[in-house]
């Protein structure tokens, strides 16, 4: 298993990200859809820190996580070289989803998303979240109640 980037405090993942030319428009500011990318990376490197990173957890359960819907809200541009900090706490756990709530942050939260995940068979099946992964992500959230 590779390292997991960022790291949890106060059960929420912290993960930095530079802004890089090719994430931006010709005004050198971050095109609107780079985020979700940014969104991505830190829910991935997330579910690394926990302990199951995304390819383990299809091998060992036969389960992945797909973006069922996505609410973004863009308040502030972020910048040609900005470090950024993706922040992503876990809202609500259910039987088979769970909503993971994330900012974009410099000095100021610049973008807010909530996303909702559903668990799956690689064939597209909607699957209950196993029980070791909800404990874990139970866990990280706070919320100890099984």
């Amino acid at each position: 298993m590779t390292q997991a980037h960022g790291h949890i405090t106060a059960g929420t993942h912290l993960f930095p990200i530079r802004v890089y030319f090719e994430d931006t428009d010709a005004a050198g500011i971050v095109y609107y859809a780079r985020y979700l990318h940014f969104l991505e990376r830190a829910r991935t490197e997330m579910m690394r820190c926990l302990g199951t990173p995304h390819a383990q957890m299809t091998a060992d359960h036969g389960v992945l996580f797909a973006v069922r819907r996505c609410e973004i809200d863009y308040l502030a541009p972020a910048k040609l070289d900005d470090l950024l900090e993706v922040r992503t706490r876990i809202a609500e756990i259910r039987g088979a989803s769970l909503i993971v709530e994330q900012r974009v942050q410099r000095d100021r939260t610049l973008v807010q998303g909530l996303v909702r995940l559903a668990c799956m068979t690689p064939a597209g099946q909607a699957a209950r979240i196993p029980p070791v992964i909800g404990n874990g992500l139970r866990r990280f959230a706070g919320d100890e109640q099984q």
